[in-house]
């Protein structure tokens, strides 16, 4: 009996022992996955990063452009090489850019908090064969080596900013502009005539909303990459050269332009105003001994600097009874010594200068420097800085045909003002004023009686000048977010020198007679992109 015992006792042992290190190896219960989920407080396309209250959303878009008889993204042929018509002119540029987009917000106490950044990598042909250096009208500050080689490209930066209860901090679009910004209905970004900052600008700004789609906004922006043009210092040998243009005497920035408006956004479109201070400030008066252009002395001292400024107004109609989704989109601007407002591209402004046919002489010319200001110092000078004024107008209608066809019809114009009367001329009358100044400088390096063999030139100066543009472009978008698109452009500068004189144009141009004359170029962009 005690040998069964102990028997039943041993095997219930060895079993609870077993039991014990089969259940040693059971999986302990895995942590439950934390999936990616759907953020659908700010729009499609957002999800929350995992383990935390942040929303995020990745996207941007691919995009192919080609323009033929212009420059990348669409600049006519209005300067460099493209407007001498020359052979170092690039009949065709290509562009192609990927941009990347991230965009984060998060809801707190304090409203939404956001952040929002956009990288373009890209690559295009850029610059000039052209052996006398600067003419290339595609030239773009950057080294050739990084465009237009093989393995080129460069990244740009176009948004980087944190917004925070009402606030904007960083580089952003400017309290001053427009939604459309310089794109009202084209896909160029070089239509003049109102302000453009479509990539950006270092900012701070403060936008408070009243309500019923009411709001206002002011900021305090860095001027010196979009919201300055030229000031030239007319006293400088040479000042303005033989392509109409002038030597920039701009001082350093030393006051931010202030920037406010009022906007009224609602269901049948926009109506907004907007105002801008600008502080134009020169850099010296006039050479040191026996130093090379643009080298100034600062022991002759400096213009005082002047306020200019630019106001724009501008509308938004929706739902036209053309059809579903039209809209007519229109800003009207002017600005005193503050050019870059009318003249605006996403690039520096323009100065033009463009050759053409001529009914004598070796070729026609067509002239037109863009600044801020203009000074000749001296007992018989300006008198301190001399504002330029501009105006301009600019607009689009945009159809929409079907859900995969559109059109807009586009166009600007714009006006350049130096002040002054009727007797400014190349006999340098009048250089108490802007025009006068200009023109005596002007006469320095083109006389108005010279001769080259047996032909003589007579003219008569006036720096200001006109200029239009008139556009159309058809879009297809065959699947979503895929468009396909071509622009044709054509621009006129209506130049206000007239006669003809003989001067030294940029190489390739030679030493002959020219005819001043108005100038007309069109142009062609085609451009594939798909959003993401």
């Amino acid at each position: 009996m005690t040998m069964y015992r102990k028997l039943i006792l041993g095997s219930a042992a060895s079993l609870l022992a077993i039991g014990a290190a089969q259940a040693a190896d059971l999986p302990v219960k895995a942590k439950a996955v934390e999936y990616v989920r759907i953020c659908s407080l700010y729009g499609a396309g957002f999800f929350y990063i995992p383990g935390t209250d942040t929303c995020i959303k990745v996207g941007g878009y691919l995009r192919v452009d080609t323009t033929f008889n212009g420059g990348a993204h669409g600049s006519p042929a209005w300067s460099g090489d493209l407007g001498q018509n020359n052979r170092y002119a690039d009949d065709f540029v290509g562009r192609s850019r990927m941009a990347l987009q991230i965009d984060t917000r998060t809801a707190t106490e304090y409203g939404v908090v956001r952040t929002f950044g956009q990288g373009d990598f890209q690559f295009q042909n850029f610059g000039s064969t052209n052996p006398a250096g600067s003419v290339g009208s595609q030239s773009s500050g950057l080294s050739s080596a990084l465009l237009s080689t093989a393995g080129g490209g460069y990244v740009a930066v176009e948004f980087l900013f944190i917004q925070f209860a009402g606030f904007t901090f960083g580089k952003s679009a400017s309290a001053y502009a427009t939604p459309w910004h310089g794109a009202p209905g084209n896909i160029t970004s070089n239509l003049l005539g109102g302000h453009v900052t479509d990539t950006g600008v270092n900012n701070i700004q403060y936008t408070a909303e009243f309500g019923n789609g009411i709001s206002g906004s002011i900021g305090l922006e860095d001027p010196t990459v979009w919201n300055r043009t030229t000031v030239n210092n007319l006293s400088i040998p040479g000042a303005i050269s033989t392509s109409g243009t002038g030597a920039n005497a701009y001082g350093g920035a030393v006051a931010p332009d202030i920037v406010g408006r009022i906007r009224i956004d609602q269901a049948w479109g926009l109506f907004q105003l907007s105002g801008r201070a600008h502080l134009v400030n020169a850099s010296y008066n006039t050479l040191a001994a026996g130093a090379v252009p643009n080298n100034l002395s600062e022991i002759s001292g400096h213009p005082d600097s002047k306020w200019g400024g630019s106001v724009m107004a501008a509308l938004q109609i929706k739902n036209i009874p053309t059809g579903k989704g039209d809209d007519i989109k229109i800003d009207v601007s002017y600005a005193k010594g503050a050019t870059k407002q009318v003249i605006g591209t996403s690039g520096s402004s323009p100065s033009f200068a463009m050759f053409s046919d001529s009914s004598f002489g070796y070729q026609s010319v067509g002239f037109g420097a863009t600044t801020d200001a203009v000074y000749f110092p001296g007992a018989a000078g300006t008198g301190g800085l001399k504002l330029t004024t501009a105006w301009g107008i600019r607009g689009a209608f945009n159809h929409n045909w079907d859900p995969y066809w559109s059109t807009s019809l586009f166009g600007s114009y714009s006006a350049i003002r130096y002040d002054g009367g009727a007797n400014d001329n190349i006999n340098g009358l009048g250089v108490t004023t802007a025009k006068g100044a200009y023109c005596a400088a002007f006469a320095a390096s083109h006389p108005g009686q010279a001769a080259v063999g047996n032909q003589v030139g007579n003219y008569t100066c006036n720096p200001d000048f006109n200029v239009s543009q008139l556009g159309v472009i058809t879009r297809w978008t065959p699947v979503k977010n895929l468009t396909f698109s071509a622009e044709v452009q054509w621009f006129h500068l209506d130049q206000k020198m007239s006669g003809s004189s003989v001067f030294t144009a940029s190489a390739p141009k030679p030493n002959a007679l020219y005819e001043f004359k108005d100038q007309d170029t069109v142009l062609l962009q085609v451009r594939a992109q798909r959003n993401f």
